[in-house]
């Protein structure tokens, strides 16, 4: 029998450079044009989806970007065991049309942690926000994280890593070969870029 109404949503995987995080992608926006975070389950609060999805016993993050989650799963959990489930419970939980984020919930996040172009950022802030936003978020999203802008001083950049990025083993070797390479061919004012800690 075919149900009417909501439409049929298909969600698919995609590994991530990180063997913790997995990337499910759906045939729907979920968050359009936003990312946000939840590095546990105290913090998922804003997220009915992310809050039911900490209720799989495995799941030790989430994230939800335009048309994508990424999880974290626990070190005991084999992703081949899991990912069916996972599918299936995404699957199931869109087309039901449930919410996937409560925006008046979301606390406003901290202003510095975004890439967002502010009045009163300085040139230096506004062009490695720029850079960010046009060259770092798209490839980081493809890989299912994301990167966020915390501050900048003298000379030091200071980033988030988020979704497949936290924790990952190469997120490193694309935070030093990668960003910190190109700011500082195009922004001479960048001497280093680092990421905070969790």
């Amino acid at each position: 029998m075919i149900k009417t109404g909501n439409p049929v949503i298909s969600i698919y995987t995609e590994m991530t450079p990180n063997p913790e995080t997995m990337k499910f992608v759906a045939n729907k926006l979920l968050y359009p044009g936003k990312s946000i975070d939840f590095p546990d389950a105290d913090s998922a609060k804003p997220s009915p989806l992310a809050t039911e999805l900490f209720g799989f016993p495995f799941i030790k993050a989430v994230f939800i970007a335009s048309n994508f989650v990424t999880l974290t799963k626990t070190a005991d959990a084999e992703w081949m065991d899991v990912t069916p489930s996972i599918r299936q419970f995404l699957k199931d939980y869109l087309e039901e049309g449930k919410p996937v984020i409560n925006e008046d919930e979301i606390v406003e996040i901290k202003k510095e942690s975004s890439n967002e172009v502010l009045a009163d950022d300085d040139d230096v802030v506004k062009r490695i926000k720029e850079l960010l936003e046009n060259y770092v978020k798209p490839a980081v999203e493809m890989d299912g994280g994301a990167i966020q802008f915390k501050s900048y001083d003298d000379g030091v950049v200071n980033l988030m890593m988020q979704g497949s990025c936290s924790g990952c083993p190469s997120s490193m070797i694309t935070l030093k070969a990668g960003i910190e390479g190109m700011m500082k061919r195009m922004i001479p004012e960048v001497k280093e870029v680092v990421a905070e800690a969790e």
